[in-house]
């Protein structure tokens, strides 16, 4: 298979969430990656762009924010990268919830670090880069 690139827009606000699954689960599913680890993959980029709606754009009081979500498959890898122009953050500078945390109750828990966790677990890699003014959100995922 050659490699092949689509690149789709969304609105920076939570009701986008829905079509950027969507549009994952339709590329995933036709390159044959199956429903389990789709599902993953999914909720890895729903976490991270559930952070850049919530904290890069409207906690910065940017209203009208765009989210870029591109894949790009090859014979072997699916690579979805999340682009934004929201404040810096990279996922890898907060603190993931250690086993101790996470054994506490809910109520008990620090904040935060826990969608970062999943989306770090759900896909083979994850890295983040800030170049040009961009944020850039990168998951891989395996296809064989």
């Amino acid at each position: 298979m050659d490699t092949t690139t689509e690149l789709r827009k969304f609105s920076a606000n939570l009701d986008s969430l829905e079509q950027i699954r969507e549009f994952l689960t339709g590329l995933a599913i036709k390159l044959g990656l199956d429903k389990g680890r789709t599902y993953k993959l999914c909720l890895a980029v729903d976490e991270i762009a559930t952070n850049i709606i919530n904290y890069g754009y409207l906690k910065s009081g940017i209203t009208d924010g765009m989210i870029y979500v591109m894949l790009r498959s090859g014979k072997e890898m699916l690579t979805v990268i999340i682009e934004d122009t929201a404040i810096p953050f990279n996922p890898f500078e907060n603190k993931i919830p250690g086993e101790d945390e996470l054994a506490l109750p809910l109520e008990e828990r620090p904040i935060g670090g826990l969608g970062i966790m999943l989306a770090k677990e759900n896909v083979d890699e994850f890295r983040y880069e800030f170049e040009n003014g961009k944020n850039r959100n990168i998951f891989c995922v395996n296809l064989r």
